[in-house]
């Protein structure tokens, strides 16, 4: 497990947090909002170039929270998923010229 999965799994542990996997994906998705309005907010709707800001920040920090937490909600090693992502963009990019799956 990696680093900061095994803290957020403390942190969780350590103040009674615990949650399963379907309250922490609704939780994440309800972050991904969040951060979302940060950017409509500092990018004035779109009529503005983005720049980030301490709530974009602050956003991304419980984006990642987040996701960690449904990682250990779920039991999946990130670190190994991520690898394992990486892995299929590779081939996709070395057989089709593109990262996408269509």
């Amino acid at each position: 497990m990696h680093e900061a999965q095994t803290q957020v799994a403390d942190f969780i542990a350590q103040h009674g947090l615990a949650a399963d996997a379907g309250a922490r994906l609704l939780d994440l998705q309800s972050e991904l909002g969040e951060l979302a309005k940060e950017y409509l907010k500092a990018s004035d709707y779109g009529q503005t170039d983005f720049t980030p800001n301490t709530g974009w920040r602050d956003e991304i920090g419980d984006v990642a929270f987040s996701l960690l937490a449904l990682a250990v909600a779920s039991e999946v090693d990130l670190r190994a998923a991520l690898a394992a992502s990486l892995d299929k963009y590779q081939s996709r990019l070395a057989d089709k010229g593109a990262a996408g799956s269509a």
